[in-house]
């Protein structure tokens, strides 16, 4: 009884692996395990190139409205609409709740504004500077007939420090606890820049503390115009920033604010810390590099508080600079971000650090590496052709039986040693080849 097997079709094997194997002399397995390495290999360059594209949304921790920060966030998202990237703005209470988002795992928020001096006893390692943006000045407005020459004598008074969250609220109570007051008989109000403001205005407070992070540009312009307030003068600027090493000195020139009615009336001095542009770890390069681009255009002017081209800057405060930041400050905007569209820059600089190593790399070695592996199978059949020749210029002549078998004996080792070659089906025709001069010096040999 006759039985028809089926007929078991198999697969021929992918055209890598049979290249590896006839170019190399790999088994199916080793040449399989090495497709698959350069498979996974490309697959990972495409995986990074497509992870690796610039987000189109990002958010910011900027301020209350109307305040300095979000004034600095509104022109920002302007800018940023120009080359495809939406900037969400969040509303906050100023630098200390910009850090607390940027600081807490359950935020979106990817940067923000933060001013210097309230890192102390926080851990910022996974957050980075992309650059000091600004001078962030202190203003303090007092009621009085005279003017004050020392905080301490704001003991007793009635003061509005800032709300909790902002820096305003952190600065005011390092400066005031320096000089002797941290309470009771001074009465410290945590109320925001516009309550402040008002009740300054009416009498109800004696002192206030607002920085542009929490106060609308129109309060400080109201408050710096009443004939029966004042702004407080640091005459002891000095000693101020070299205890607190984040300070600045900062010089309001006589008439800076109105030359008509020479507003301040005389140069007056302020400290305050620099505002940072606060990132999380692992922003993507080329957003680090337009926001850094970006801030250029919006700060890199002169004003009355700083030179052209002052900010944006890598100073080194409570945050790590981050390696994009100084790459950028240190060769400026790549050649590609310069002088193409964004989407277009990151594409073809993505396929540059994704793909063009694997160019570099992959090609020359398929190129190289069969070469040289050919070429060194060559060099294995060389020696044994030099063995081959000078065998059979010893057949040559009158042999007795004792030499004629220990010249069988040696050609036999030969054709052990050649039958032994892991040799790639490339260079079939050459180990054939020398196979078949192999028996031709045999038949010589058993010749009578």
């Amino acid at each position: 009884m006759k039985i028809n097997l089926p007929k078991v079709k198999v697969a021929p094997p992918a055209p890598i692996v049979s290249g590896l194997s006839e170019n190399f002399g790999l088994s199916k397995t080793m040449a399989t395990l090495v497709a698959m390495f350069i498979i996974a290999l490309c697959a990972l360059a495409v995986v990074w190139f497509v992870r690796s594209a610039p987000p189109r949304t990002i958010t910011i921790s900027a301020g209350k409205p109307g305040s300095t920060y979000q004034r600095y966030a509104e022109q920002y998202k302007k800018i940023l609409a120009t080359h495809g990237v939406d900037l969400q703005i969040v509303v906050s209470e100023g630098s200390m709740q910009n850090l607390h988002r940027l600081r807490s795992s359950q935020s979106s928020v990817d940067i923000g504004f933060v001013q210097g001096g309230l890192t102390e006893g926080r851990n910022v390692d996974d957050l980075v500077s992309l650059g000091s943006i600004a001078y962030q000045p202190l203003f303090i407005f007092y009621r009085s007939s005279t003017p004050f020459n020392r905080l301490s004598e704001l003991a007793g008074k009635r003061i509005a420090i800032g709300a909790k969250g902002s820096g305003t609220h952190t600065l005011a109570l390092t400066l005031l606890k320096a000089n002797g007051i941290t309470g009771a008989p001074t009465t410290l109000l945590d109320v925001d820049a516009d309550a402040a403001a008002a009740g300054l205005l009416n009498g109800k407070l004696d002192a206030i503390f607002l920085m542009g992070e929490s106060a609308p540009l129109q309060t400080l312009k109201t408050l710096i115009h009443s004939p029966d307030v004042q702004m407080y003068n640091f005459t002891q600027a000095d000693a101020y920033v070299r205890k607190f090493t984040y300070l600045n000195k900062i010089e309001f020139p006589e008439g800076s604010i109105d030359l008509g009615t020479d507003l301040p009336a005389h140069d007056t001095m302020l400290v305050g810390p620099t505002v940072e542009l606060v990132a999380r770890k692992g922003l993507n390069p080329a957003i680090s590099d337009l926001l850094i681009g970006v801030a250029q255009d919006v700060h890199g002017k002169a004003s009355i508080l700083q030179k052209q081209g002052e900010f944006p800057a890598p100073l080194v405060h409570e945050f790590t600079i981050s390696d994009d930041a100084l790459r950028y400050y240190k060769s400026g905007q790549s050649f590609t971000y310069k002088y193409l569209d964004f989407r277009i820059a990151s594409i073809i600089n993505r396929i540059a650090v994704a793909f063009l190593p694997l160019v570099i790399v992959l090609i020359p070695a398929i190129r190289f590496f069969p070469n040289a592996y050919k070429f060194r199978i060559r060099l294995r059949f060389y020696h044994f052709y030099r063995r081959l020749i000078r065998l059979e210029r010893e057949v040559s002549g009158t042999l007795t039986d004792e030499q004629r078998q220990e010249l069988l004996r040696r050609l036999d080792e030969l054709s052990t040693g050649v039958n032994k070659l892991k040799v790639p089906a490339s260079l079939a025709d050459q180990f054939y080849a020398l196979r078949g001069y192999i028996m031709f010096v045999r038949g010589q040999l058993k010749a009578p």
